[in-house]
């Protein structure tokens, strides 16, 4: 199936995606990659207010390159970055925060899929290499918050239309789609290591 959600978005609107459906996306975007991850942590901890309210919102793990015109910033290219390296934080992000929708690239572990069949939230995958598609579906620059950790890892805050194809690959019932693939390339693996044997 094929979504054309908008921010904020209700937990209806991801209880009824699956593992497989695409997602078009317009409204708020905030891209955090490590950096950021590890701050919105340890606000959490201290008690500190985040920036942005992210509830029923969108994070994309993705360090854009912005180049600056006329006193400007404007994105050029937004690719995903590698979700991985957000394992440690993102179910805790996804619980305290209220994000509803990840988007990245490479796929997220067992807590990031627990968090999201208990919170009501989904992880999407955007095709790596196409930074520049990624780029044309940003309408505007809102803000950018902590421009201290560096342009890659600020929080850049967009508007976007209908910014995708995104493919659900864990879904609000903990189904992970990448640890599916990674299962059945293991266990393909070991019938052929027996054919081998065999000859």
């Amino acid at each position: 199936m094929i979504y054309l959600l908008k921010t904020p978005l209700q937990e209806g609107d991801v209880r009824k995606l699956k593992v497989g459906d695409t997602v078009y996306l317009t409204g708020v975007v905030v891209t955090a990659r490590d950096a950021a991850h590890r701050r919105f942590i340890e606000y959490l901890k201290e008690g500190k207010s985040i920036p942005i309210d992210l509830r029923g919102g969108a994070i994309y793990h993705c360090g854009p390159i912005v180049k600056r015109i006329n006193n400007e910033f404007k994105i050029v290219v937004g690719g995903p970055t590698t979700s991985a390296r957000m394992e440690l934080y993102e179910a805790d992000v996804i619980k305290r925060l209220g994000v509803r929708l990840i988007i990245g690239k490479g796929g997220m572990g067992s807590k990031t899929a627990k968090a999201c069949r208990e919170f009501g939230a989904v992880y999407t995958i955007f095709t790596g290499g196409a930074g520049v598609l990624a780029a044309n579906t940003i309408k505007r620059i809102i803000k950018v918050e902590w421009l201290d950790l560096g342009i890659p890892e600020a929080l850049w805050v967009l508007e976007v239309e209908n910014f995708g194809p995104l493919l659900v690959t864990i879904d609000t019932t903990g189904r992970n789609l990448t640890k599916e693939i990674i299962e059945g390339a293991k266990r393909k693996y070991k019938e052929i290591l027996k054919k081998l044997e065999v000859i």
